[in-house]
């Protein structure tokens, strides 16, 4: 096994990671800082794949007190609070440093000001974007600004698990060198989570197929505490092509909606009023279920969703506001411009993962995390363009900490030896022996988790999904890898990542079983009522042995109160 040597260790080449990275180089030169991703940096993850913006309080008549109660409320009051307050108190300072640090160049209104557009269950128009192309614009300064400071980089490397001290300690990452085959463990002194969340184990998802939730995965296997996974965000409007492509589920963005898009089933009719007072501006959650709702009571389209519409807003504009989503329309044969598109809502986001605390310490220490690998920030509900924000916030705090903490030359956490053999077991045992249907495993994960943990839950659903998932966990480890050649062997990469994906999918449904009321994304049909707001309490879950247990804890309003304003000094 190879081992290698670093001050600080990033898992993830996203907003967060990439962020994290220059803001640890800047805060110490002289650190030691790589970064590990699972593609190429610059060209994977799912901040390149942010279509609609940026949410951050600029304009005279917004605030970032404004900000914080549209993120509160919309995410159902479950949010912890601080992190939340630390979102949108750092936003403003963030797109800043992307326009003026970074070089990043969003869109400008006549004046010169930045323009900003509506998206849903937002009281202000306050999404910076950059088109509907706003996440590559993001990544491509961002690795730019990388490549040029003296930042090692692993790519083609996948993180396995996290291997701690005989203390309990972060130690370091046992990882895949995928080129190679090979095993490698990097030692840090300080390393980061932020390989992004991404819900593929759903039958219809936006992220891409690379995205397994790997470091949630990695974090349950190491004990962590896993807050709210019951919270998984369907976006609504999730293009639906027809089986058999990859372009059934990709996102057609809360800007078509935010600019006066309308919902229509297969009659014609627009029926999102019937539903919420906001129509299609309604949040994300509530627009969803009224769209299953509405196929549920027969007015599906063609192809088993709904359509949206633009063209009364006139082709030409939408053409010249959302070029990216017409030409990918055009490329599945829809006219988004002129015409309707077949959509449907798409697993999207996890506001579930790590706990971790302000400065994105956890409870292991020497390891941080930020962006979707965490919990707490968006409670029940992301409003659509606090995702990025999140990213680069958090990202960058994580990146200051590590940078001031972590000095070059202090001597390197030692692993445990025990559990280094044990991953390293785990991970490399099934090259070689019988295979079996990885697909067919994947499309049942998909399915079970799209029918019984979706959307809309019950009772009697999670535990019918409990115990297959529970089969398809068994299942997984007795399939083996019949090529032992392990050099760019995507059997063996697609067992890992299902067999993470199982693991995640557990804590889900595990967590939803948990939760007997409904709040934000997470909606049960036996117990269809929010409960007491003063009461909220959020979920945490943790593996013992092969047993996920999820307990609750009350959340604090250390903020503002359900039924208050907000608190005057809440930035102290």
């Amino acid at each position: 096994m190879q081992t290698l040597e670093t001050d600080i260790l990033i898992l993830g080449a996203g907003g967060a990671g990439l962020f994290a990275a220059l803001h640890a180089k800047k805060a110490n030169p002289d650190l030691d800082v790589t970064i590990a991703v699972k593609g190429l940096l610059g060209k994977c993850g799912c901040t390149r794949m942010v279509q609609g913006g940026y949410n951050v309080a600029l304009a005279a008549n917004d605030s970032v007190e404004r900000h914080f109660m549209d993120t509160i409320e919309g995410g159902a009051w479950l949010n912890h609070q601080k992190l939340a307050w630390q979102l949108v108190e750092t936003a403003p300072i963030r797109i800043r440093e992307l326009e003026n640090d970074l070089g990043c160049f969003f869109d400008r209104n006549p004046d010169g000001t930045v323009h900003q557009k509506a998206f849903a269950g937002q009281t202000f128009d306050r999404t910076v974007h950059k088109g509907d192309l706003t996440g590559i614009e993001i990544i491509n300064r961002l690795a730019e600004q990388v490549w040029r400071r003296n930042i090692k980089r692993l790519e083609d490397h996948r993180a396995l698990d996290l291997i701690p001290t005989p203390e309990g300690d972060l130690a370091g990452v046992l990882m895949l060198d995928m080129r190679t085959g090979e095993p490698t463990f990097v030692r840090a002194r300080a390393t980061l989570l932020a390989t992004g969340g991404g819900p593929t184990m759903y039958r219809y998802h936006t992220p891409s197929g690379d995205k397994t939730c790997d470091g949630m995965a990695m974090a349950l296997r190491a004990g962590l505490p896993l807050r709210d996974m019951e919270m998984v965000q369907f976006h609504p409007t999730g293009l639906l092509a027809g089986e058999g492509t990859r372009m059934t589920g990709t996102v057609l963005e809360e800007g078509l909606r935010g600019s006066g898009g309308y919902l229509v089933d297969s009659t014609g009719e627009r029926f999102m009023f019937e539903y919420d007072q906001r129509g299609e501006r309604a949040t994300r959650d509530i627009v969803s279920r009224s769209i299953m709702r509405r196929i549920r009571e027969g007015y599906a389209s063609p192809n088993g969703g709904v359509y949206i519409r633009m063209a009364h807003l006139g082709p030409e504009r939408v053409r010249r506001e959302f070029k990216g989503m017409v030409e990918r329309c055009a490329d599945c044969g829809f006219d988004l411009a002129g015409g309707q598109v077949e959509v449907i809502p798409t697993a999207h986001y996890m506001m579930g993962g790590v706990q971790f605390a302000p400065d994105c310490a956890t409870a292991m220490y020497g390891l941080y995390a930020a962006g979707e690998d965490t919990g707490g920030v968006h409670g029940a509900n992301r409003l659509g363009g606090n995702g990025v924000a999140n990213s680069t916030v958090y990202g960058g705090i994580a990146g200051d900490r590590m940078g001031a903490r972590v000095k070059p030359g202090s001597p390197l956490p030692p692993p445990n030896r025990f559990a280094l053999n044990e991953a390293h077991e785990r991970a490399f045992a099934a090259l070689g022996l019988p295979g079996g249907d990885l697909e067919g495993i994947r499309r049942e994960l998909q399915s079970v988790m799209w029918d019984d943990v979706g959307i809309l839950r019950t009772a009697e659903g999670l535990d019918r999904a409990a115990y297959t998932l529970q089969r398809l966990s068994a299942d997984i480890a007795a399939i083996g890898v019949p090529a032992p050649e392990p050099r760019y062997n995507l059997t063996w990469m697609d067992r890992i990542n299902i067999e993470n994906m199982i693991l995640v999918s557990r804590a889900i449904c595990a967590a939803a079983l948990a939760r007997t009321d409904s709040r934000g994304a997470h909606f049960r049909e036996d117990f269809p009522e929010r409960g007491s707001l003063e009461d909220s309490r959020y979920t945490v879950a943790k593996l013992f042995d092969d047993d996920i247990r999820v307990t609750t804890e009350a959340v604090r309003f250390t903020h503002v109160r359900p039924g208050e304003t907000l608190i005057q000094d809440a930035a102290e």
